[in-house]
């Protein structure tokens, strides 16, 4: 009798759940009736509701397994865990903390999930592998490299089982331990991502604060170092305003620029050159693919142009100031220091692309359908061509 509570579902907890929450739906009603309360949805909803369904069919096909009594005794403990593992993930699916981490969520509840379904390969019979065979074997290609030896085991496996020879017990095992690894290699491909992400995020808000910086010392020392130009016949132009009279074209340069200089010029230069980075930003968006991973790279990707935009419109004026550039030693008018800004806000292009090129390629290293297959391993049956 005790033996048949088992099989028939999870233990019950000391929370009061009785364990029929795998069998009622429990999770997901959870997460229903905090949505119809006013709790505020966390996450990507697609992924959040896919997750939940796949948790509900795999704790089906455990209760189906279990009321058939197609688990052995000796194999109740891996049942027993398999339900632990989608009872946990079900949990971090429904947790809310005060720190908004959806993406986190999502990750650990899915690795509970691939524990939980890879206990469920190791109670499946060898006719049941044999089924499942040509998902587990593409599973395996895209997570695994072309040269691991584990791929290229399980796909010999593979086509041994296609040509009818039934599938041992002990290739099995490789199959089912090569899915362990394969879904740790996504674990870290996904993981990947978001380190990236944070990177992105973390450099972008580092910036903001220097854009800042930069626009309060702007504010309360305008004449420090002035965007100022003093062309040749012409006086003073700043950014937002100039001074052409015949006393700005005698005397002291910097002594002059420091007087006419605002203190809303450095505001001004950054602000334009946020605007052309975003320009910028929504242009280099049609490189970037989209993912499946709950990190929302190129979220990260625009961010990090903006403050980069407005850095790179202060110091491209100031270098035009310093003389660094040959041929363009001052401007005529505070519209050519605007267009001029305009111009480097969007230079920032020049820096960023490299970043997202790099995010392009850890987007590209998940694993996914338009990975490029390995090489096919030869029937060791047939004759080579």
């Amino acid at each position: 009798m005790a033996s048949d509570a088992r099989r028939s579902g999870p233990r019950a907890t000391d929370n009061g759940d009785d364990g029929a929450r795998p069998a009622t739906g429990a999770g997901p009603e959870r997460l229903r009736r905090g949505r119809w309360t006013g709790t505020p949805e966390k996450g990507l909803w697609e992924l959040r509701e896919s997750l939940n369904s796949r948790i509900g069919e795999l704790e089906a096909r455990l209760r189906t397994k279990a009321e058939r009594g197609q688990i052995p005794r000796e194999e109740q403990a891996l049942a027993d865990q398999a339900h632990e593992e989608l009872r946990a993930a079900r949990d971090t699916l429904c947790h809310h903390h005060r720190r908004r981490l959806p993406a986190a969520h999502l990750t650990v509840a899915q690795t509970h999930f691939d524990v939980a379904h890879n206990l469920l390969l190791r109670l499946s019979s060898t006719d049941e592998i044999t089924s499942m065979m040509p998902g587990l074997v593409a599973f395996v290609r895209e997570h695994l490299p072309v040269g691991d030896a584990r791929r290229a085991r399980v796909e010999e496996i593979a086509l041994s089982v296609r040509s009818g020879t039934p599938l041992e017990p002990a290739q099995r095992e490789v199959v089912v331990d090569s899915m362990a690894v394969a879904r740790l290699a996504h674990l870290k491909e996904r993981l990947r991502v978001r380190n990236f992400t944070y990177v992105v995020y973390g450099v972008a808000i580092a910036l903001t604060v220097i854009v800042a910086l930069v626009g309060v010392f702007g504010v309360l020392a305008p004449g420090t170092v002035p965007l100022c130009f003093s062309p040749e016949g012409v006086g003073v132009v700043c950014p937002t305003g100039s001074d052409t009279s015949e006393r700005s074209r005698e005397g002291d340069i910097d002594a002059l620029q420091a007087q006419v200089a605002s203190s809303w010029d450095y505001a001004v230069v950054e602000f334009v050159g946020i605007i052309a980075a975003a320009v910028a930003a929504a242009a280099s968006l049609r490189r970037i693919k989209g993912t499946s991973t709950p990190y929302n790279v190129p979220v990260a990707l625009a961010l990090l142009k903006l403050p980069t935009g407005a850095l790179t419109a202060v110091l491209g004026l100031l270098l035009i100031r310093g003389e660094f550039v040959p041929g363009l030693q001052a401007l005529n008018s505070s519209a050519q220091i605007i267009a001029w800004a305009i111009v480097f806000g969007y230079a920032q292009q020049l820096f960023t692309k490299f970043v997202d090129n790099q995010a392009q390629s850890v987007l590209n290293s998940v694993g996914g359908p338009n990975n490029t297959a390995g090489k096919p391993v030869q029937d060791p049956r047939t004759p080579a061509a």
